[in-house]
């Protein structure tokens, strides 16, 4: 039985055609999942302006076009066999909004467009993928990038530790989730772990120096990585421990190898309880592919 029974797609209403729209289709085809598509509209500031009968006339003229323009897009879904529900409505907080459509349609995953936003605007605001990886209780699939709607080359990317079972339940539910995805969509599954040991994570141990901690640490990291992947049955030819920084590392290898899913997790345990968070968060704007963060 797939992983997914049920998927929620939230589409901007600015745009006539969507990659996430694409996506999430050939995503519910493959799985057999239902799908539901919800266009949540922002309230305009220029409708203040109007006279409140005309304010009424224009909202409902936006919201019926809106409608029309999904009711066709169902029909050509439906006509593919899939099942599909559809609705467009106001949202007065856009965050919130889609928390309870989460929260009231249960979905097994939430599928949205990536929405690329500034740096500056990100050093003061929270951008909305960013609010949604830190508290949507689903897993969420941002859809970025060029690649194909179903996935032919699927990446776990997961954490490791000196303390393996820290890491273990979110490891295992990461691999589980890519290689289900995976499985579904007939293509490639990978396991890769960006490690970047610093010099402040390693403590000081008398005699030892700074470069012999360093390669011990890498060596049982490694180590651990391996048995993962082996426990999993990951082939050798994709499993892929890397050195460096997991946003660089990350990039330069969906760039690379023509990655179209990073499977990777939203919180990690790691020495001084890190938040892996932070790397999802950033990740959304550095690879060219889709990012699904369990």
């Amino acid at each position: 039985m797939s992983q997914y029974q049920r998927l929620l797609l939230i589409l901007k209403p600015s745009l006539r055609y969507f990659s996430a729209l694409n996506h999430a289709a050939a995503l519910a085809k493959a799985s057999g999942a239902s799908l539901h598509i919800t266009t949540l509209i922002p309230s305009f500031k220029w409708l203040s302006l109007l006279e409140e009968s005309g304010r009424e006339l224009a909202r409902e003229h936006y919201l019926q076009d809106r409608r029309d323009w999904l009711k066709s897009q169902a029909k050509k879904l439906r006509d593919r066999d899939i099942e599909v529900t559809t609705e467009v409505v106001w949202a007065e907080d856009m965050k919130q909004d889609i928390l309870d459509h989460v929260a009231e349609l249960q979905p097994d995953l939430l599928i949205k467009e990536i929405q690329h936003e500034s740096a500056l605007k990100r050093a003061f605001f929270t951008p909305l993928d960013w609010h949604l990886l830190r508290h949507c209780p689903v897993p969420v699939f941002l859809v970025g990038g060029n690649g194909f709607v179903l996935p032919r080359r699927v990446v776990a990317a997961v954490e490791m530790s000196d303390s393996e079972s820290a890491d273990n339940e979110l490891n295992e539910r990461i691999i589980k989730q890519a290689s289900s995805l995976a499985m579904q969509c007939e293509a490639e599954l990978h396991l890769l772990y960006a490690c970047d040991v610093a010099a402040d994570y390693l403590a000081d141990v008398g005699s030892l120096t700074l470069a012999d901690l360093t390669k011990a640490l890498r060596r049982d990291l490694e180590k651990s990585f391996l048995r993962l992947a082996g426990r999993f049955g990951v082939p050798t030819d994709r499993r892929h421990f890397i050195l460096g920084h997991p946003v660089s590392v990350l990039s330069e290898f969906a760039n690379k190898h023509n990655v179209d899913v990073i499977v990777m997790g939203r919180v990690q345990s790691h020495g001084m309880d890190k938040l892996l968070g932070s790397t999802t968060e950033h990740i959304l704007y550095q690879v060219p592919c889709c990012v699904l963060a369990i």
